[in-house]
């Protein structure tokens, strides 16, 4: 399995994806590579500001993924952006919705300012190669209030418009459902994709860990997505929800009513656990499912979670493309440009 190398732009080589890395993730000899066929670099938690001090920043990185934790807010009816406290930000997104106030202006915004600085990176980056923003919904949605999931989509429609690669574009006119369009391939090459933000959601910890929620963010989600397609409206969504935890199978099968099922194409899970009990992951690949490992210096031998060696990165790149990730993530925000804009074949 071949990892992305600082090579001459245009040079191709067997097993190999080859990029020249650096400010804003450019993409050059992956670009005919499908989406579902490469395997990248993500950051968790990205928005924490020591991690970057400023969100646009964390966009600079090259990371292929880019996390926020969102809580509605019942009382102020916000998406605050924060860790731990859901009632306040806490966060390394700016009041800053123009590229020129970019990288200095007050931080710890909610959710509408950290998309509004994403339109304003853009626009200094205009073919940027394509970058998963990864939402945890800590809490979940909350449809009483009206910060449900059509509130969500018509918030990053507002902010971003076109720069979002939607479930409808992956549908096309040609499928009636994700899983039959990803099970075709689909996705677009990285060319394609350039210039877009694609948006995962997957439920929070304080979410799953209440005894009086049993209506996740996934599912909540993927019922939106079955009910908007029913009505004829599925372009006005703008996530895939992700099926939550690592498992052997299909863990479509047992969790969700089958009307949703094919609804879900992306799937987030711990890395180790994934490796160390020999889940049959070419299930992911064979069916051109997105496959998110998280905590990957965690898989035998364990790496450092912040600041492994170049080399390092590198090698766990590699070995878990040739476990058929689409995305490895990890706290390695230290870690420059050139090294979390590789990207290796997929198994």
């Amino acid at each position: 399995m071949g990892v992305v190398r600082r090579v001459a732009a245009g040079v191709v080589a067997a097993g190999l994806l080859l990029v020249v890395p650096g400010v804003a993730h450019a993409d050059t000899g992956a670009g005919a590579v499908k989406f579902s066929a490469s395997t990248g670099i993500g950051t968790h938690n990205a928005y924490e500001k020591d991690k970057y001090t400023y969100w646009a920043q964390a966009l600079d990185s090259g990371a292929s993924l880019l996390e926020l934790d969102v809580y509605v807010d019942s009382i102020t009816k916000r998406w605050r952006v924060s860790h731990s406290n859901p009632f306040g930000n806490d966060n390394n997104c700016e009041h800053a919705d123009t590229p020129g106030e970019l990288y200095s202006q007050s931080r710890n915004q909610d959710l509408g300012s950290c998309l509004d600085n994403m339109a304003a990176w853009e626009q200094l980056h205009p073919d940027h190669a394509p970058v998963i923003v990864k939402v945890e919904m800590k809490v979940g949605f909350n449809q009483t209030i009206g910060l449900g999931p059509s509130a969500f989509d018509t918030l990053v429609s507002q902010k971003l418009g076109s720069s979002v690669y939607k479930p409808a574009d992956l549908l096309g006119s040609s499928y009636p459902t994700l899983d039959a369009a990803a099970k075709a391939d689909a996705w677009p090459t990285r060319d394609q994709l350039k210039g877009k933000f694609v948006f995962e959601l997957i439920p929070g910890t304080v979410e799953q860990a209440n005894p009086f929620d049993h209506y996740w963010t996934d599912q909540e989600y993927g019922d939106h997505l079955r009910d908007l397609y029913a009505a004829g409206k599925i372009s006005e969504a703008q996530a895939f929800p992700a099926v939550l935890g690592a498992a052997n199978g299909d863990p479509r099968t047992s969790r969700y009513d089958a009307s949703i099922r094919p609804w879900f194409v992306f799937f987030d899970g711990d890395a180790a656990t994934y490796v160390n009990n020999g889940y049959d992951t070419s299930f992911y690949a064979a069916n051109h499912y997105i496959l998110i490992m998280t905590d990957a210096y965690n898989v035998s031998p364990a790496i450092s979670s912040t600041s492994p060696t170049d080399a390092e990165v590198a090698a766990r790149l590699a070995l878990l493309a040739a476990d058929h990730a689409s995305v490895i993530t990890s706290d390695w925000s230290t870690k420059s440009a050139a090294v979390l804009g590789e990207l290796a074949a997929r198994g």
